[in-house]
């Protein structure tokens, strides 16, 4: 990736329009943390049929929403939640005067991450519309298959700003089977992104 696929915005300010493009990384948690989506073993990911069909709608969607322009990147599945990197670019939605393969003149904020609840915005075409749908898919195919599952009423995320916090996010991701099982640390701040989960991620 280049410098240029990444946006200086900051999440949750008033008026942040996200379907601008950029790279975001999301964390989206099962209802209750309840471990839904499988289990780890030996440091390796085994998926239920649920976690299977989560991983394989996740995927899909570049190609369920192709006017978007969307590309994914890192991604995990984890028994009670996912991590994943997507990438808006440029579409007929948004603003390209910044943005994917474009220097973008604001300066990057200190504060890049949020909080957010599926109905945030009653835009469409954005990140949260893409986690509405996603979401939706999944839930659909437990209430057709009679599985037990709910989805956490919320998302997590932060607008990646550059190509190292791109690399710390991946490597993050991949090392998340790992270290599953290690008590992280507690303190916030300094630089420490907090999901209201346990996993952290200096930024």
């Amino acid at each position: 990736m280049s410098n240029g696929k990444y946006r200086n915005g900051s999440a949750r300010l008033a008026g942040y329009d996200y379907s601008q493009p950029g790279a975001y990384f999301v964390t989206i948690c099962t209802g209750q943390r309840m471990p839904y989506f499988g289990e780890i073993v030996d440091g390796k990911m085994i998926p239920s049929d649920i976690g299977s069909v989560t991983r394989d709608e996740w995927h899909k969607t570049p190609a369920i929403r192709p006017d978007m322009n969307i590309t994914l990147d890192a991604f995990v599945l984890m028994p009670d939640h996912i991590h994943g990197i997507i990438i808006i670019g440029e579409n007929s939605y948004n603003n390209v005067a910044v943005g994917i393969g474009r220097r973008a003149t604001h300066r990057a904020p200190t504060d890049t991450h949020g909080v957010a609840v599926n109905s945030f915005s009653p835009q469409s075409k954005n990140l949260a519309s893409i986690i509405r749908g996603f979401k939706s898919a999944v839930t659909q195919f437990a209430r057709i298959h009679a599985i037990e599952f709910c989805w956490q009423p919320r998302f997590y995320d932060h607008i990646i700003r550059d190509d190292d916090e791109c690399n710390r996010v991946r490597q993050y991701i991949e090392d998340n089977p790992r270290r599953w099982c290690e008590r992280m640390g507690t303190q916030d701040g300094d630089g420490y992104i907090r999901y209201g989960i346990e996993d952290q991620i200096k930024l």
